[in-house]
C-alpha cells in the first residue's frame, strides 16, 4: 500500500459509544490536570518564592507515579479494571476537592498542598495501567492505533489550552476557581468511566477461583521481542535525547534569554505533535507498526541533533516541530503495539511497565542532558544525544527482526476485542 496523507482517523468515535465516552472523559481530565499543574506551581511559588519549593512538586508527583503505577499494574490484572478506574477516579475527585478547600481557606502550608498533590497523583497512577487497557477492549484491533491517536491529540490540545486557561482563571478568580475547574473535569471523567462496560481480565477469575499467571509484566516483556524492542526504542529516544532541560540554556546562549522565545520552544514541540495527530490517519491505517515506530524515533533523534546545530530561530523551531511530530507518531504506534501484543491477562502489568518507562525515561533524559551540557555545552549535549539515540535505535532495529516485521493484526484475528466492542456498542 502506497503512502497517502490522511487526516485524523475518527472511526473509533463513530463506531464505539463506550470509547467516545472514554475519550470525552479523558479530554476533560487532561484539561483539568493542566489547569491544576499551573495552579499548584503558581501557589507554591507564591508561598515560598523558591525554586526549591517548586522543585519539590516534582518529588510529590514523581515518586507516587512510579510506586503506585507499578502497583496499579498488578491490581489491573486481578480485578475488574473498570472498578479500579472508578475507585481511583473517586480518589482523584477527593484530592481535587481538598485542593479547592485549602485554597478557599487561604492555606499557607506547603506540605499540606503537596500532600494533596501526591494523593491525586497516586490515585491517577494506580488507575493508569487499567485505563491504558480500555481502548484495545473497546475497539476492533484495526482501530486501536486510531483510538490512541485520538487520545494523544486530546492530550496535546490540553497541553496547549490548559496552561493559558489556567492563567486566565487564576488572574481573574484566584486559586480556588482553578481547583474548582479541575474538580469539575475529574467529575466528568468519572461519569464517563461509570458508563463503560465491565472489563474483567481475560483468563483470570477475579473471584479467586483461577490462579493468576505467576510471572509479571517484565516476564512477558522479556519473552516477546516485539514488546522489549518497542520499549527499548522509546527508552533510547527519551533517555539519550530529551531536550526540555536544555531549553533555558539554549535560549540564553543563542537568543538573549527572551522568555517569549523559551515559550516558543515548548509551543513548537506541541504544534508538531498536534499536526502529526491531525494527520495520524497516514500511519494508524498502516500495519507495519514496528517499522513506523523505529523510523519515527530515529527522526526524533535527527531533529534534536539539528536543533542543537540550528542558528536562526525559524530553523530551531522547525526542528522542534519535527521532533514533536515524530514523538507523537512513535508514542501512538508503540502504545498500540504494546496493547495488541500483550495477552489480556498481562495487560495491566505490562501497561504499568510502559507507564514507568514513559515517566522515568524523559526525566532521566533531561537529567543526563543537563549534566552533559554543564560539562560541555548545550549544542554538544543536544547533538551527541540525538545522534546517540539514532545509533541506539538502529541497534534495536538491527537485532530485533520481529519488531521490524511486526504487523498489526486484522480485526478478524481479534475476535475478543471486536466482540467486546460490538457488545458494548449494542448495549449503548
Amino acid at each position: 500500500m502506497s503512502w497517502q496523507v490522511r487526516f485524523l482517523d475518527t472511526r473509533p468515535l463513530r463506531s464505539s459509544r463506550p470509547f467516545r465516552d472514554l475519550w470525552i472523559g479523558s479530554l476533560a481530565s487532561q484539561l483539568g490536570g493542566q489547569i491544576a499543574t499551573v495552579a499548584v506551581l503558581a501557589q507554591v511559588w507564591d508561598l515560598t518564592g523558591s525554586p526549591v519549593g517548586t522543585g519539590a512538586i516534582g518529588l510529590a508527583t514523581g515518586l507516587p507515579m512510579v510506586l503506585f503505577g507499578l502497583l496499579g499494574g498488578t491490581l489491573a490484572d486481578s480485578v475488574d479494571r473498570r472498578a479500579v478506574v472508578r475507585a481511583t477516579a473517586a480518589g482523584q475527585l477527593l484530592a481535587a476537592a481538598g485542593l479547592f478547600a485549602q485554597a478557599l481557606a487561604d492555606n499557607r502550608s506547603v506540605p499540606l498542598l503537596l500532600a494533596l498533590v501526591a494523593m491525586g497523583t497516586a490515585c491517577g497512577a494506580l488507575g493508569a495501567p487499567a485505563r491504558r487497557t480500555f481502548p484495545v477492549r473497546l475497539l476492533p484491533s484495526d482501530q486501536v492505533a486510531a483510538g490512541l491517536a485520538l487520545t494523544n491529540v486530546s492530550f496535546q490540545a490540553a497541553m496547549l489550552a490548559g496552561p493559558a486557561l489556567a492563567g486566565l482563571i487564576i488572574a481573574r478568580w484566584g486559586f480556588p476557581a482553578a481547583y474548582a475547574a479541575q474538580a469539575v473535569t475529574v467529575a466528568v471523567s468519572m461519569l464517563a468511566v461509570i458508563r463503560l462496560p465491565a472489563m474483567k481480565p481475560e483468563g483470570v477469575d477475579v473471584a479467586g477461583g483461577r490462579r493468576r499467571p505467576e510471572r509479571g509484566g517484565w516476564g512477558i516483556i522479556l519473552r516477546r521481542p516485539t514488546l522489549w524492542g518497542s520499549m527499548a526504542t522509546d527508552l533510547s529516544a527519551t533517555l539519550l535525547a530529551m531536550p526540555i532541560a536544555l531549553f533555558p540554556l539554549v535560549n540564553e546562549v543563542r537568543f538573549d534569554g527572551n522568555p517569549q522565545t523559551l515559550g516558543l520552544f515548548l509551543s513548537a514541540v506541541a504544534v508538531g505533535g498536534i499536526t502529526a495527530g491531525l494527520l495520524s490517519g497516514t500511519v494508524t491505517r498502516r500495519r507495519r507498526g514496528g517499522l513506523v515506530q523505529l523510523t519515527a524515533a530515529g527522526v526524533w533523534g535527527v531533529a534534536l541533533a539539528g536543533f542543537g546545530l540550528a542558528g536562526p530561530l525559524w530553523l530551531a523551531l522547525g526542528c522542534l516541530a519535527v521532533a514533536g511530530a515524530a514523538d507523537t507518531v512513535s508514542v501512538v504506534t508503540r502504545s498500540a503495539l504494546v496493547q495488541l501484543e500483550t495477552p489480556d491477562a498481562y495487560r495491566g502489568r505490562v501497561s504499568s511497565v510502559e507507564h514507568v518507562i514513559g515517566v522515568a525515561g524523559p526525566e532521566l533524559g533531561n537529567f543526563r542532558g543537563g549534566l552533559l551540557a554543564s560539562a560541555t555545552s548545550a549544542s554538544f549535549s543536544l547533538v551527541a544525544g540525538g545522534l546517540s539515540a539514532v545509533l541506539a535505535i538502529a541497534a534495536v532495529a538491527a537485532t530485533n527482526a520481529p519488531l521490524r516485521a511486526y504487523r498489526t493484526p486484522s480485526a478478524a484475528t481479534e475476535p475478543t476485542a471486536r466482540g467486546v466492542a460490538d457488545a458494548a456498542t449494542a448495549a449503548g
